[in-house]
């Protein structure tokens, strides 16, 4: 028999770590007695029985997916657009764009659902001409690769691409990168709980700096 954990994830938790908590209340209606997988994807979490770990960030998704034992994945967004488990706002036909994360391009599955949860929210999506499986990086993936400056430049580059303002985004990193890109962001999570999402810690080296620390320490 599989067992099931929730993973809020690093970004999740230090950008919003009482949304984290709210999707834990959702998820116990609907699995009983759901762990918390508070070890960050970066270390091996030993799982010793078939392991399922429900998802929000995409590097999680793609970890657990396929770098440890008895683990395997399933994103948030799948959850939430197949079962009648959370009522959704009514965005009225807002028009957004949306920039699909680096770890899930290839994982189609996961901008379906993304997708569902838009039209569940009557949000109107105009597609930039780089998405889905043929997306491209929001820029932060270049970081430690290049200078700094350089990967803002691909931040805003990216950004440039979006056809209109507000882009919809489903990892915590694509929000500091829009934001630089001079486009507003707007976090699925936030969306789903009619919520403002705003880049906290947006310089890319003292994001990656508060990401290292807790990655070190979980």
């Amino acid at each position: 028999m599989t067992k099931t954990v929730f993973a809020p994830g690093c970004g999740l938790v230090l950008y919003k770590p009482e949304t984290a908590e709210k999707l834990k209340q959702v998820l116990d209606k609907h699995f009983e007695n759901l762990p918390v997988l508070d070890i960050c994807c970066h270390h091996d979490p030993g799982f010793t029985e078939e392991t399922l770990v429900i998802n929000i960030c995409p590097g999680c998704d793609k970890r657990y997916r396929n770098d440890y034992k008895n683990s395997s994945t399933i994103s948030l967004w799948e959850i939430l657009a197949g079962n009648d488990i959370l009522s959704f706002p009514d965005y009225n036909g807002v028009s957004m764009s949306i920039i699909d994360a680096c770890p899930t391009r290839d994982q189609e599955r996961v901008h379906i659902a993304i997708r569902e949860l838009l039209r569940k929210m009557n949000i109107n999506l105009t597609e930039p001409e780089k998405t889905g499986t043929k997306s491209t990086c929001c820029g932060d993936s270049f970081y430690g690769l290049i200078p700094t400056e350089k990967v803002k430049e691909q931040m805003k580059k990216r950004s440039s691409e979006m056809p209109v303002e507000d882009v919809v985004v489903y990892c915590v990193s694509c929000i500091k990168s829009v934001h630089i890109g001079g486009k507003k962001p707007h976090h699925i999570l936030d969306l789903i709980f009619g919520e403002e999402t705003f880049p906290k810690t947006s310089d890319p080296d003292l994001w990656h700096k508060e990401l290292d620390e807790y990655i070190s320490l979980h």
